[in-house]
């Protein structure tokens, strides 16, 4: 699909397409058809189709239906561990040449309190994040992240990346790659930087939910390449939202990031993004 896309020219429509595509707009869809069906017909099918419609559109608003969802339909990719830490530390101290590499997750063309240009929140949390692992290995740091596809222009990721690294945690990126759109680009564009400083390791700095497509854009991207680069993922912003019994079956905006995430990353692994 990614590759239709290209070749039609139109990667632009990818935002439009997925929203689209995306609980809760197909739930309500089939909810409103059901509605005209009965209207006309007032068949037992129709009747069938609404309330299927509204309990789907409900559930896609929910903590409990977005954490089954991801129990059963995404691979379990644990946090980065302490052992990995001191191991990943030892790697960098005995010389060999690691890299730790942010994903993008989108910017903020003007963040008002701060009059100028900043990141998203899941973008922070991947950076600082990244930012931390860093400081306790000792592995050089980089970022890849463009101007998404529909996006309006401006400064890219990568840019305010550096400069929120720079000014807020006194730490240089030593890659900033500023170019890609997606994250089978953030693969094609980032491993030559790394092969280019012969990176023999690199670890991933991405949300759980997204951990898939990301290790598939590297490995891939590095194979396409005839680079011989170990993909590690450190994943970032584990997702369990609640605890509490009652209340994470009742809609809530914490219901609805956690299923969104998942369809959008679904959507995006099927269509090879």
């Amino acid at each position: 699909m990614n590759q239709l896309l290209n070749a039609a020219g139109i990667t632009h429509w990818k935002p439009l397409l997925s929203m689209l595509l995306m609980p809760p707009v197909p739930f309500l869809l089939m909810a409103l058809v059901a509605a005209v069906l009965l209207v006309r017909s007032r068949s037992r099918r129709a009747l069938v189709a609404l309330f299927a419609g509204l309990l789907l559109t409900w559930g896609s608003l929910t903590v409990a239906m977005g954490e089954w969802l991801h129990a059963h339909g995404m691979p379990d990719i644990p946090a980065f561990s302490p052992r990995q830490v001191a191991q990943l530390r030892a790697d960098v101290q005995a010389g060999r040449k690691v890299a730790i590499i942010a994903l993008g997750a989108g910017r903020e063309r003007l963040a008002p309190e701060y009059n100028q240009p900043s990141l998203r929140p899941l973008t922070m949390e991947r950076l600082r994040y990244a930012i931390w692992l860093s400081r306790q290995t000792g592995a050089p740091l980089g970022y890849t992240g463009g101007i998404g596809h529909g996006a309006v222009p401006g400064p890219s990721e990568a840019e305010v990346a550096r400069r929120i690294a720079q000014e807020e945690f006194g730490l240089t990126l030593r890659w900033a790659e500023d170019r890609s759109r997606d994250t089978r680009e953030n693969g094609q564009l980032t491993v030559p930087l790394l092969r280019a400083d012969g990176i023999e390791q690199v670890v991933i700095v991405t949300h759980d939910l997204h951990m898939p497509r990301a290790l598939r854009a590297f490995r891939e991207a590095a194979a396409a390449q005839g680079t011989l680069l170990e993909v590690v993922p450190a994943p970032a912003g584990i997702s369990s939202l609640s605890d509490d019994r009652f209340t994470r079956w009742f809609p809530s905006d914490a219901g609805q990031l956690l299923n969104w995430y998942f369809w959008h990353e679904k959507l995006g692994w099927w269509a090879g993004a």
